[in-house]
């Protein structure tokens, strides 16, 4: 089983990841989301150089930014409060033209998982004015959805033919497509990995929406492995219906035999307390036990502040399901 961590300000000094190899860490995971893989090799290099240190080959995933969508970069934070307004666009908060081009009056936007809600009131070419429905403070680069509706959008950006050119150069081992949604996605990837002499690099098919989940079997035989990312997965349907999102893909993954991943939250509680909820650990134990062969942290390890820990917990939940549990053994 592999143990991930993402790869951060938080985590990317050498004793902190010395730390998270020694707990069970097998590979890292490097949001391109945020920034171009030139400028994050020295993170890759603390990595393997860490990973060395302890005898591990260290698995090096890029997570490309793929037809996700994100509000662009602005000064400092914006805090969104219920019931007032916001401009997106033009003399707003940047989001990505291909988004204004076709959101239409009465659509919902979900800003940083789900976290911030707002209802479209007005929309131009290069505008829109929404209401706040859930407020928060809005970060640069979050994420930005809107459920129930197919925004197009292509399956790799300018920035990730470019990472990609190089990924083998940076010993990338795998790479990560986010919101997959039909074999034709996977099918450009390939193209792009085998034009750059990735064709050893595997494909991680991340599942982020009802029309991945729908199309699963279809583009599975094309990936690698299957990612169940939770975040935008749980803005695709009503939270109480994503545990059995989760346990359909992971099902439909062990009938075809294809390696899955589990990955969104695990322990989000651990970006700020040194030992996780009851909850948390039941969920990995719960992914260990369904038959998940990867688990990542995200957050946890790229801005929190215990990432180590976070690790640590991690790795000994699940090798204590994998080594205790009863399953199989009837």
């Amino acid at each position: 089983m592999d143990f991930y961590g993402t790869l951060g300000p938080s985590c990317c000094l050498h004793p902190v990841l010395l730390r998270m190899y020694e707990a069970g860490m097998t590979g890292v995971r490097l949001n391109l989301s945020h920034g171009m893989l030139k400028e994050r090799a020295n993170w890759l290099y603390v990595a393997v150089s860490a990973a060395k240190s302890v005898g591990v080959e260290t698995k090096i995933l890029i997570d490309l930014q793929g037809p996700e969508l994100r509000v662009g970069n602005f000064g400092g934070e914006r805090k969104l409060k219920k019931d007032t307004d916001v401009i997106f666009g033009q003399r707003g908060i940047p989001v990505p033209s291909i988004l204004m081009a076709q959101v239409k009056k009465g659509m919902r936007l979900l800003l940083d998982d789900g976290k911030m809600e707002a209802e479209v009131l007005e929309c131009s070419g290069n505008q829109m004015v929404a209401k706040v429905l859930r407020g928060g403070v809005l970060k640069p680069r979050k994420s930005i959805s809107v459920p129930g509706e197919i925004i197009e959008t292509p399956a790799l950006t300018s920035q990730d033919l470019e990472n990609l050119k190089i990924a083998r150069h940076y010993g990338v081992t795998g790479v990560m497509l986010p919101f997959v949604r039909s074999e034709e996605d996977l099918k450009c990837l390939r193209r792009a990995l085998e034009e750059n002499h990735g064709e050893d690099i595997k494909i991680f098919a991340k599942i982020e929406n009802m029309q991945g989940v729908e199309s699963l079997a279809a583009f599975m035989p094309l990936a690698d492995e299957i990612v169940i990312a939770r975040g935008d997965l749980g803005n695709a349907v009503p939270l109480w219906e994503l545990p059995a999102v989760q346990k359909h893909i992971g099902e439909q993954c062990r009938r075809a035999g294809k390696p899955f991943m589990v990955v969104t939250q695990m322990l989000d509680s651990m970006e700020h307390r040194p030992v996780p909820t009851r909850a948390e650990v039941s969920d990995i134990y719960n992914a260990a036990l369904e038959g998940a062969s990867s688990l990542m942290l995200t957050g946890e390890t790229a801005v929190g502040e215990y990432p180590a820990e976070a690790m640590f917990y991690l790795v000994q939940t699940a090798k204590n399901c994998l080594e205790k549990s009863f399953i199989g053994k009837n």
